[in-house]
């Protein structure tokens, strides 16, 4: 049984917030994952990296969740909230990445409804963004499950693997997550 409170828990997958005490397991698991990301993400792999990581999710403007085996607690990904902007905005946007070897066994599928009903529900956000390179098919696969719409192209919109890449944004807002068909 794991040995940290969950945030949300599904039926196998639970949620909890991120913690300094993580950085061995994180780094192990992005190192073990590295080759499955790229070239779509770019993990902590070092103590200095996983530092400035988790410094950035204890900013205002974040949240961030570790993904987790309900049963084990063994890390299955993780998903942040970046960038929230409160005032008449009440957005935030996105970013995850599963650990093998949970990839494709629907840990970040439960997990993404969880973040997103918190989000909605005790963060009081409106909308979501979620930007995603085009060849990454299981991420498109993914936020369409959970209902996100298409509502642009962004050339050259993050710096990722050493270069500038094209992202499709995509989102969801309050509204929309009671008729979502994965939430």
């Amino acid at each position: 049984m794991p040995d940290h409170p969950y945030a949300a828990e599904g039926a196998c997958a639970a949620i909890r917030p991120h913690r300094r005490e993580d950085r061995a397991e994180f780094i192990r698991c992005a190192r073990a994952s590295a080759g499955f990301h790229r070239p779509w993400l770019t993990l902590p792999t070092t103590d200095q990296a996983y530092e400035g990581f988790i410094s950035q999710l204890e900013r205002e403007d974040r949240e961030g969740f570790l993904v987790c085996v309900r049963e084990t607690g063994a890390l299955a990904g993780f998903i942040n909230i970046n960038a929230i902007v409160r005032g008449a905005f009440q957005c935030g946007s996105i970013g995850y990445g599963a650990f093998a070897p949970y990839a494709g066994e629907g840990y970040m599928s439960e997990a993404l409804g969880l973040v997103l009903r918190h989000a909605f529900g005790p963060l009081g956000l409106h909308r979501i963004e979620i930007n995603i390179q085009p060849g990454n098919e299981a991420s498109l696969r993914l936020v369409k499950r959970h209902g996100l719409r298409l509502e642009g192209f962004s050339p050259d919109f993050l710096h990722i693997g050493g270069a500038w890449r094209d992202h499709e944004r995509w989102a969801i807002t309050s509204e929309m997550l009671d008729t979502a068909p994965g939430t």
